[in-house]
Order: structure tokens, then C-alpha cells, then sequence
């Protein structure tokens, strides 16, 4: 008897949580314990060498080969200890993953003899193929030298039995072929050019650095229901579905009571990031049935996002443990919340966040300079913005269901906007309210501290207090490529702005009045980017085009912000990449998209073929049959018209719905087939989009339109009400 979609429902509601790992008394006693951090390095470095690697961290000091064999073996000791037998470099290719290659420690000596050995050379550069790696043109199969090179300031971690180093990942010729080395320049450049906007305040030889605390949602679904749909399996989304009577509407998942298999699975979860320093904080139900979310404190940037490329890859080890399969796309469920990578973003020196408004006049102007510096930024830049978190997947879920829309606007609130339009309008030092306190009349409750701003969820780039939030960016991507780009365009815009005053000072301004006029100048040039609405609504669309901000929700449209002129120059300017980088990003970019729609027609075609319409027909033939009973009984003909109506009318149905489906599944595969011969990337993908996507919509609606009328115990896949209400 084969296995059915009652069994897999059976099995999942049998399930009984499984018992976290028990952690010890303290999260401080085991904190960090499988990474090569500071209280590691003390055990296995002398003090000389720990004071090189600190100096590479904090000050950008290169470490020489002899530092690096002394570093090599301390590492190897410590990861032997923690029982590791192999080593990798960890590095992030273009693919939106993270890659890895196995090295043992074993080395063969003597006669039949080995000993472990990891040299600096090994642990400094490595080489792998990388024209197996999307390249963008860059690599070729008869030119496939690259090489990753270790990152000192990210630590390496034990996984498994595996020391993992992070690394960059560069090609032969320079180029860099992942997230990580434009990550790093782009810090770079900011962090020089923020220095040189400081000067002006008196703060001077601070270091400074881009803070990013990312907010990682996702969905779980147990994982016998998981392996019964191969859409999910294949494609990482549902691609049909009927809605569930009951999803999200009565609100009553969001923060609600975490369900106790799922509580397991997030202690263990957490066990196992303490164990890998990742400093999570926060854990909750999301707004979506079996959604939730995962959220830590704040890091520098480059280290938060190797952070949450190590949680995804533990969650899926630990939710596979506890009968769960975690899905990060985007939108895996229609008609309710898809899922984002929140990006908390921020700039600022070890002690001073220079996004957070001061109690002195010089601090009120430090902080209104910095953030119309990156208001101007985004709104000069808000295409190339867009298209960094543009993809398949995050494109089905902007501009809906508490995800911002595909326009980049800035919500500010009441405090900072009045600041703003009070500064247009004096030449006095503006004064920025701090927390006001609330007081709910109820003596028992203490008074509230109400913050400076409120929260706007459908603004896509949103300053929160002492940071912006970039809410735009998707669940299962790299945040290295928003933040990426935020650093670079905020870097370009600072070096502008500070020639922009030093011009003025030139001219005979005073430093202060200079700061200020010129700060005055560049919000007054960027206002139209602000908007603190409702991001929904059809009048804002209007206006936003008015105001002459990007429209577009064509993915393949949205990456010709990468290649346009001013992006090219904006990069070159600060030198995080050459036009052939973005050249290749942005081939790259419409590849993954042709192929990921692709694979979405594939499976659909084979799901509506193969699942779908053998049992759709199967029960039209019990109904046929039924209604030829029903004739034989019912010989008057008005008597059989009157009582086999109904059933008529659902054959009729049927037919219509299985003919519509099996053609369109047809002519959707003969246009993939069309496409794949196309050799421009770029055409390929519009193609894809305008034709491929449309298709996908409307077999999805009759093979919905199926499971509402097939019998329920004949439904091959198992539905939305089962796999979205999971305890």
C-alpha cells in the first residue's frame, strides 16, 4: 500500500517534540566555545602573535607569512582539541550560498605513517575551480584558476569535524567572484570616509565601522508533509495551493504561545549558535501561521553576515533533527506574510553610533549631517537599491502583506522630519527632542519612555531611533549585497558632501555654518525620497512616480541599475568594484533568475502531468459513472436533469479545468524550451518574466480551482490547512 498524504498528516501530528540538547548552567560557561576567538587564541597563541592578529582586526594591519604559520598551528591544536579531523575554507560565491571544500589534516609520512599538518600557506590561500561557480563571463572552463584567501577579522569555527576558515574568493585576474571581498572594501570606504565627515567634530583616529543586526524569519513544516510536495522540495515555494479557511486573519499566531515541538527546536537551535558565537537574543512567533523568527544584538557588519550564513545552515541540521524542513523562501505560501531579512543598519565608532540624535547642539548636528547624507544616498540611488534585494522569490513578496513595497522610500517620523523642515527653515542650530514621557493614569504601571519615532512596516527603508532598518531585503539572501551597496552609495555620497564644505570653508563660511547650510542643501535636494505613509496605497504609487523614484517590479528590469552609469562611477569612485564585476553580478543576477523561473515551469508542468490530473480525471470518471446510474434509475428526463444538475456541472468543470491546465502546461514548456536557445542573459530573463511567470499564475488557478472540487481523500498533496497549522 503506498504511502499517502493522510499518512504523512498522521505522522506529523504524532510526533512528539524532541528534547533539546541540555545546555550547561550558563550561557557563559560554553559561549563561543567552537570558535578561534580571543579566549581561544590565549590557550593556543603566545602573546606576540595574538597582538599581530588583533592588530589585522582592529587596524587593517596585513599579517606576514611567518605570523600566519605561527597562527596556523595554534588553530590546528585548538581545532584538534575540539575534535576536528579536516579543514575547509568557508567562502560565499555568487550562488547566494556558502561553499566548502574538505581537507584532511592527515598527511601521509614515512612508510605507512601519517601526522597532521596545516601550514600558514594552507590556511592564508587556497584554490578552487572557479569556473564551476557562477562567474558572470569572468571564468572559463579552460580558465578556471581562483583563489579564496583567509579573513582574519571573522573567526574561524568548528562545525561538525570540520575547522571552517572564512575566506574571499577571488578570481585569477583580481576580480572578486563572491559577497565577501566588495563586503570588505565597501566597509573600507565607508569607514574612510565617515572619518573624514568627523574630523570636522573633533573626533579623530577612531575607527569606524558599519553595525548591521539582521532579523531572520522563516517558516517551518514537518517534514514527512514536506516530502510529499514536490513543489516545495523542488522549487522551495508551493506552486499551487488552495488558501486555508483559517491563515492569518485573526491575528492570534503573531507573539502568541511558541507551540512546544517548536520550543525545542529553537533551545536546541540556540545551543548550537551560542556554541558558534552567534549572539542570539530573540525568538517569537511571526504574523504567519508556522512562521517565525530568529533575531541577535547588534555586530560589525562583515561578522553579522557570516553569522547569519551560519545559522541558516545550523537551522537546517537542527530543524531536520526535531521532523521540521525550515523554508527560507520568501513567499513559500500564497495569500499570507512572505518572509524578510530585516537589515538593521547603522555606522559609528566603537562608543558613538552617529545615527542616534546627542544632547548637545554640535551631536544634533553630527546626526542630522550623517543621516541627509544617507537620505541623499538613497534617494540619488534608490534603482540600484531596489536591485539588490530584487530576486524570483523576494518578488513575490514585496508590497504585500506587511512586506514594504518595490519602491525605496524613507520613513523618519515626526521628531527627525520637524528637525529637518526646521532646519530649512533657520540658520539657528536645531534641537532634536529626546524620549518624552507617557503616563497611562494607572498608578500600578510606570510611566512609558516614547521613543523619537514610531515604526512604519510598509516603509522599505526606515530609520527606527538610532539606525535605519532596510525591510526590503529577502529571508534566504546574502544581506552582503544590501549592505554592500548601502556602504558604497553612503561612502560616495560622504566624500561628496565633504567636498561639497570644504568648498564652502574655502569661500569664507566657517567650518559650523558650512556643515549646516551644506547639510541644509543636500535634504532639501533628497526630500522627495521621505515618506512616512501608508506604502500600500494606490495614491502613493502616483506620487512616488511623480517624485521620480523607480517604479519598476520587473526583476530583469530592476538589474539594469547595476550597469548604469552612475552606479559604474559610484563604485569606481569609492573602489569596491570595476565595471566588469558589476558587468558579471548583473549576468549573473538575470542567469539565477531564467533558471530559478525555469525550474518553478518544470516542476509545475510535472506536478500538474503526474499528480494533478490523473486523480482530477480519476474522480470525474466516479462522477460519470454515478450520473450514468442515476439515469438508469431516473428514466423520466426532467426527473434526471433536476437531480444530476449538480454533478453535471462539476464534470463540466473538471474537463474544463484539466483541459486548461494540461494545455497551458504544454505551451509553457515548448516557451522554456524557446527561451533556453536565446544566448543574451538579459533577454532571456524579460522573457522569462513577462511570459513564463504569467503562465505559472494561471495553471496555478485551475489546479486550485481542482482541489476545491476533487474529493478530499483523493488529494494527492497535502494542503494549506495541514501545512501551515503543524503542533
Amino acid at each position: 500500500m503506498s504511502y499517502t498524504r493522510f499518512d504523512a498528516v498522521e505522522e506529523a501530528f504524532a510526533r512528539p517534540p524532541v528534547k533539546a540538547v541540555p545546555p550547561a548552567p550558563a550561557t557563559s560557561e560554553y559561549y563561543g566555545c567552537c570558535v578561534f576567538n580571543r579566549k581561544n587564541m590565549r590557550k593556543y597563541l603566545s602573546s606576540d602573535t595574538r597582538q599581530k592578529v588583533y592588530e589585522s582586526i582592529e587596524q587593517g594591519v596585513t599579517l606576514n607569512r611567518d605570523v600566519a604559520e605561527q597562527v596556523a598551528a595554534g588553530m590546528k591544536r585548538w581545532a584538534m582539541d575540539m575534535g576536528a579531523t579536516h579543514y575547509t575554507h568557508w567562502f560565499q560565491p555568487l550562488t547566494g550560498g556558502t561553499a566548502e571544500k574538505h581537507d584532511s589534516f592527515a598527511e601521509p609520512y614515512g612508510k605507512g605513517e601519517s601526522l597532521e599538518e596545516f601550514t600558514g600557506k594552507l590556511l592564508c590561500q587556497q584554490e578552487p575551480d572557479a569556473s564551476s561557480f557562477p562567474s558572470g563571463g569572468l571564468r572559463n572552463t579552460f580558465e578556471a584558476r581562483g583563489y579564496t584567501a583567509w579573513d582574519p577579522t571573522s573567526p574561524a569555527f568548528v562545525m561538525g569535524d570540520t575547522l571552517c576558515i572564512p575566506t574571499v574568493f577571488i578570481s585569477f585576474t583580481g576580480e572578486a567572484l563572491d559577497y565577501k571581498a566588495p563586503l570588505l572594501k565597501s566597509e573600507a570606504a565607508i569607514a574612510k570616509a565617515t572619518a573624514d565627515i568627523l574630523k570636522y567634530f573633533g573626533i579623530e583616529n577612531e575607527f569606524i565601522y558599519s553595525y548591521l543586526g539582521w532579523e531572520q524569519e522563516y517558516f517551518l513544516v514537518d517534514a514527512s508533509l514536506y516530502a510529499m510536495r514536490p513543489d516545495v522540495i523542488m522549487a522551495e515555494r508551493t506552486l499551487v495551493g488552495h488558501n486555508s479557511a483559517r491563515n492569518q486573519q485573526l491575528e492570534d499566531h503573531y507573539f502568541g504561545c511558541i507551540p512546544s515541538r517548536v520550543l525545542e527546536f529553537m533551545k536546541d537551535l540556540e545551543f548550537e549558535c551560542y556554541k558558534l558565537g552567534i549572539p542570539i537574543k530573540t525568538r517569537h512567533n511571526e504574523v504567519a501561521p508556522n512562521q517565525f523568527e530568529i533575531a541577535p544584538v547588534y555586530e560589525q557588519a562583515n561578522l553579522a553576515i557570516d553569522h547569519n550564513l551560519e545559522l541558516m545552515a545550523v537551522m537546517k541540521t537542527v530543524a531536520e533533527k526535531h521532523g521540521f524542513k525550515v523554508l527560507f523562501h520568501e513567499k513559500p505560501f500564497a495569500g499570507i506574510n512572505g518572509s524578510g531579512k530585516h537589515c538593521n543598519w547603522s555606522i559609528g565608532t566603537a562608543d558613538i553610533g552617529l545615527l542616534s540624535p546627542g544632547k548637545t547642539e554640535m551631536e544634533n548636528l553630527r546626526f542630522l549631517t550623517f543621516t541627509a547624507n544617507i537620505l541623499k544616498a538613497v534617494y540619488d540611488n534608490n534603482a540600484l537599491l531596489k536591485a539588490s534585494v530584487m530576486t524570483a522569490s523576494n518578488s513575490h513578496r514585496l508590497g504585500a502583506n506587511e512586506a514594504p513595497p518595490a519602491i525605496i522610500s524613507s520613513f523618519l517620523g515626526t521628531q527627525v522630519s520637524q528637525a529637518f523642515e526646521e532646519l530649512l527653515n533657520t540658520d539657528d542650530m536645531v534641537r532634536i527632542g529626546g524620549k518624552s514621557k507617557y503616563s497611562l493614569g494607572i498608578p500600578q504601571i510606570p510611566e512609558l519612555l516614547i521613543d523619537n519615532t514610531d515604526r512604519n512596516r510598509t516603509s522599505p527603508f526606515a530609520f527606527t531611533g538610532n539606525r535605519f532598518e532596510f525591510r526590503a531585503v529577502g529571508s534566504s539572501a546574502n544581506c552582503s549585497s544590501a549592505v554592500t551597496v548601502l556602504n558604497t552609495i553612503v561612502a560616495s555620497q560622504l566624500v561628496k558632501f565633504k567636498e561639497a564644505v570644504d568648498r564652502r570653508i574655502a569661500n569664507g563660511e566657517s567650518q559650523v555654518k558650512a556643515i549646516m547650510n551644506e547639510t541644509r542643501e543636500v535634504y532639501r535636494s533628497c526630500r522627495d525620497v521621505c515618506f512616512d505613509g501608508n506604502g500600500y496605497s494606490e495614491a502613493w504609487k502616483i506620487e512616488a512616480q511623480r517624485r521620480g523614484l523607480d517604479c519598476e517590479t520587473s526583476a530583469p528590469l530592476c538589474y539594469d541599475a547595476f550597469l548604469s552609469e552612475k552606479t559604474v562611477e559610484t563604485y569606481k569612485s569609492v573602489g569596491v568594484m570595476n565595471e566588469v564585476e558589476l558587468r558579471a553580478r548583473t549576468e549573473i543576477n538575470w542567469e539565477i533568475y531564467s533558471k530559478k523561473i525555469e525550474i518553478e515551469a518544470r516542476v509545475l508542468a510535472d506536478l500538474t502531468a503526474n499528480h494533478i490530473l490523473p486523480v482530477s480525471t480519476r474522480y470525474q470518471s466516479i462522477l460519470l459513472d454515478n450520473v450514468s446510474k442515476m439515469k438508469e434509475i431516473f428514466t423520466e428526463t426532467k426527473d434526471f436533469q433536476q437531480v444530476a444538475a449538480g454533478e453535471i456541472q462539476i464534470i463540466k468543470d473538471i474537463a474544463m479545468h484539466t483541459s486548461e491546465a494540461r494545455a497551458l502546461s504544454v505551451a509553457m514548456e515548448e516557451e522554456c524550451d524557446k527561451f533556453n536557445a536565446i544566448e543574451s542573459q538579459r533577454e532571456k530573463a524579460i522573457k522569462f518574466h513577462d511570459v513564463i511567470v504569467p503562465y505559472l499564475e494561471s495553471i496555478r488557478e485551475h489546479v486550485d480551482a481542482l482541489e476545491m472540487i476533487v474529493d478530499d481523500d483523493m488529494w494527492p498533496l497535502p494542503k494549506y490547512r495541514e501545512l501551515l497549522f503543524i503542533r
